[in-house]
């Protein structure tokens, strides 16, 4: 499934997604090819667990859909893209604003799309990192994807 609405016009419904609007997480830039985007969290009293840093569920929400979306926005039509799996690693506290950086190449779509060609499903592995005012690293979080051309030939699918 593809995304069906302009880079510009995406940030703009994304930032107004009830999740996101009010867990304070903002998808600040959306490259027009969808190679690469930068989204915060912000900081506010709802969003802070008891030691006054971030809740954990609110960093793993901030980068939950960004890798799934850009490999949709890449590939177009006719492919299937979910998350698959995903881990968190808390490095230290995570206070006032915070972003993660999410980057795909055309190299690694390249890669996707040859692995998917017959309909065999494939896992994609990303890294992404949570980085504070600071430049210090928050938490880093590893997503595995699931992707899979949807209009391929079945018996490819059963394999």
């Amino acid at each position: 499934m593809a995304i069906p609405f302009s880079a510009a016009a995406f940030r703009r419904l994304m930032n107004l997604w009830p999740p996101f609007l009010f867990s304070s997480i903002k998808l600040e830039h959306l490259e027009p090819d969808y190679s690469y985007c930068r989204v915060a969290l912000k900081e506010r009293p709802w969003n802070r667990n008891i030691n006054r840093s971030h809740f954990g569920g609110s960093l793993f929400s901030m980068t939950d859909p960004f890798y799934a979306l850009l490999i949709m926005g890449k590939l177009g039509r006719g492919y299937r893209v979910w998350d698959r799996a995903a881990s968190i690693d808390f490095i230290r506290p995570g206070k006032g604003k915070l972003t993660a950086e999410f980057r795909v190449s055309e190299e690694q779509i390249a890669k996707i799309r040859q692995a998917t060609e017959g309909g065999a499903k494939y896992h994609p592995e990303f890294m992404v990192e949570v980085i504070d005012a600071r430049g210090e690293v928050v938490c880093r979080l590893h997503r595995t994807l699931y992707v899979r051309k949807i209009y391929a030939k079945p018996q490819a699918r059963a394999a």
